[in-house]
């Protein structure tokens, strides 16, 4: 019996689920045509596979294209749009011109978005369309995010939120359409690895970039570099910790190539910026991975 309310409350379960992607895939289709502001990310992907399905033609992908993004996202993203069949556009986003932006504050995002939108927007306008549609999932509202204030502000609709899914959920249906993106790590700007209030520079993302692609070349699937000036505190999955210290000669020697003397391996693991960006205050990371 026991086994019976189990596989009750697991098929309740699922029947929930099918209920809000109907609702996500209603309230796609009555936009009658739309943009996807589209990263190639878990959320964004989702959306432009349900609003290709609903509006075929009528559902166009845009990504922004900046020094921010880090390297190989956006050949990601034109790749995921083609086997999803949608149109799909680049558009140079000039943030990084801005100095409110590269000041860093703790609005920092906001003027990325509305950069990103505006842009979007007139993209939209000229084809004709007036929803712009974004990825930001029911989680997403727990976090400060100053970048949702820039979307409202140019009118971007939130399907998943209006479906009332969550990550877990966003990851559930993916997996179910066979989406390559559905256990995909967690997608953040290269901004997001320097600290509040330190400015950013061209130099600065450049070098996290390059740090990056190195350790996930190594076979590091969710990696941080954190640009701490001459230092870079490196945050993985707890998993892939042996690795690290296994090669931490070699990822020092190459860290330091690329302008930071001091390496670390921050021995909490890896956490969303959000979260990070809460300790960035410290001055120094902790344990040392090498070099």
């Amino acid at each position: 019996m026991a086994a019976q309310r189990h596989f009750r409350e697991v098929d309740a379960s699922m029947i929930l689920l099918d209920q809000k992607l109907e609702i996500l895939s209603e309230k796609i289709r009555a936009t009658g045509s739309c943009v996807v502001a589209f990263s190639g990310g878990v959320d964004s992907t989702l959306v432009l596979k349900i609003a290709h399905d609903a509006l075929n033609d009528r559902a166009i992908a845009v990504t922004a294209l900046s020094e921010s993004l880090p390297s190989g996202e956006l050949e990601e993203a034109q790749e995921l749009a083609r086997s999803i069949g949608a149109r799909h556009i680049t558009l140079r986003t000039f943030e990084t011109q801005d100095e409110n932006y590269l000041a860093n504050g703790a609005n920092r995002c906001y003027f990325c978005k509305t950069e990103m939108y505006a842009r979007i927007k007139s993209f939209a306008g000229g084809e004709g369309i007036d929803f712009v549609l974004d990825g930001l999932n029911l989680d997403d509202l727990q976090d400060r995010r100053p970048g949702r204030a820039a979307a409202i502000e140019h009118g971007v609709i939130s399907p998943l939120v209006e479906a009332h899914l969550d990550k877990a959920e966003v990851r559930e249906l993916s997996r179910q359409m066979g989406l390559p993106t559905w256990d995909k790590p967690a997608l953040a700007c290269l901004s997001s690895r320097i600290p509040h209030g330190t400015p950013i520079t061209l130099q600065s993302l450049n070098q996290v970039d390059r740090a990056e692609t190195f350790l996930r070349k190594l076979g590091v699937r969710q990696v941080r570099v954190r640009h701490h000036g001459d230092t870079a505190s490196i945050e993985v999955e707890p998993r892939d910790f042996s690795l690290m210290l296994a090669r931490a000669d070699e990822i020092a020697e190459q860290l330091k190539s690329l302008g930071f003397p001091r390496v670390v391996l921050d021995p909490e693991g890896y956490r969303p910026a959000s979260a990070s960006e809460r300790h960035s205050a410290r001055s120094e990371p902790p344990a040392v991975a090498g070099g």
